[in-house]
């Protein structure tokens, strides 16, 4: 693995991090126009970043330690860096002039896990790029960039909730967010509570899975309704009469809009995590993303002392889960829920959130 020394050679350099997400309610709710309540993580990513002195941009990920290497009229390369040039596209389109580039990048975000690694990279990117460049761009505006980037060069046709959560969360307070609109407003958690975040150790690859067909039938699901998004149905029962399956898809993004809102409005632990369950049993039940691994995971995590509740978070097909549970029993809670499903299938779960005292966190470079 390359040192930043090493890969800069002295240079001066530019850096900016990036959280990754935890949604706690409103799945899939986002490219619907609809409303959610992600929380940012202690995982992060670190991107370095300073004018390259030829023609050719080199980008570096020491935590795959793998390094690309390409020219301006080049095609963009494939995997981690397709996203950091498609925030450099995005922002010469922008009109930026936006010289070829060293990047260096580093995280201890698990890609695949559903905690947003990539939007997390983005906006990294974003905020390196605009402090080389010292142009002007307020942090709404930033993350729109990167959710484009997403969707136009990383072929995920994505909301805008996992950029937005990156760009303007924080660790400790909840981010209520109208996809509508983009009015947020930061909403603590309930009083005396912590969160958990288990990853299941079943990767799931967002472009390669029905993401983007659930996404087409929601949008065939409110043209038969006959409104723009389904955010603008207003009850569960006006969504009855459509036809399998989209019936069940538009009734889960009902559905879960009400739910946080009622979350919204201030609610105990307990309800919330009531509310947590049902997110949950209607992601496995009506919109069909959850897997075998997801929900033995949730139900292990219920059956703890001190947990009110737990749900699949990210996109599903794999990833993780998140639960809800007493201030100060999460990390006993995790730990035990990871050992039990491990050692009953054999499988490679891992306590992500609270992480243990030792583990290893980036250096602290802040936009």
């Amino acid at each position: 693995m390359k040192t930043v020394d090493e890969f800069f050679g002295g240079v001066p350099f530019v850096a900016a991090r990036a959280p990754g997400r935890v949604n706690l309610l409103g799945e899939h709710t986002d490219y619907n126009d609809g409303f959610m309540l992600p929380v940012a993580t202690a995982q992060s990513t670190l991107v370095r970043l300073a004018a390259a002195p030829g023609p050719e941009s080199v980008y570096y990920s020491a935590t795959l330690d793998e390094e690309v290497a390409f020219e301006a009229a080049a095609e963009l390369p494939t995997g981690f860096a397709r996203y950091i040039g498609g925030c450099v596209s995005m922002l010469e389109e922008g009109g930026a002039r936006v010289p070829p580039l060293r990047v260096y990048v580093e995280s201890n975000l698990p890609a695949g896990a559903g905690l947003s690694s990539s939007a997390a990279l983005e906006v990294a990117t974003l905020r390196a790029l605009r402090r080389l460049l010292a142009i002007e761009l307020d942090d709404v505006t930033l993350a729109l960039l990167a959710q484009q980037a997403e969707v136009r060069y990383a072929g995920v046709n994505c909301g805008v909730m996992d950029q937005m959560a990156s760009s303007l969360a924080n660790e400790t307070s909840m981010l209520f967010l109208d996809a509508r609109t983009l009015a947020t407003r930061l909403l603590p958690l309930p009083p005396d509570s912590e969160i958990v975040v288990v990853d299941s150790g079943v990767p799931r690859l967002l472009a390669a899975s029905k993401y983007n067909e659930r996404r087409a039938e929601c949008e065939q699901a409110a043209h038969l309704l006959g409104v723009a998004s389904l955010r603008d149905v207003g009850a569960v029962a006006d969504v009855e009469a459509l036809p399998a399956p989209l019936r069940q898809r538009a009734r889960h993004v009902v559905s879960e809009n009400a739910r946080v809102l009622a979350a919204a409005e201030g609610v105990d632990a307990a309800r919330f995590g009531a509310l947590m369950n049902a997110s949950h049993y209607s992601l496995r039940d009506d919109y069909e993303v959850s897997i075998g691994a997801l929900d033995e995971l949730t139900e292990l995590l219920r059956a703890q002392p001190g947990v009110f509740g737990a749900r699949l978070t990210g996109a599903g097909f794999g990833g993780a889960c998140v639960a809800l549970c007493r201030r100060g029993a999460g990390f006993t809670a995790g730990s035990a829920v990871v050992a039990r499903y491990n050692a009953n299938t054999g499988g490679a779960a891992r306590l992500l959130i609270p992480a243990a005292a030792s583990a290893a966190t980036l250096e602290s470079e802040n936009a």
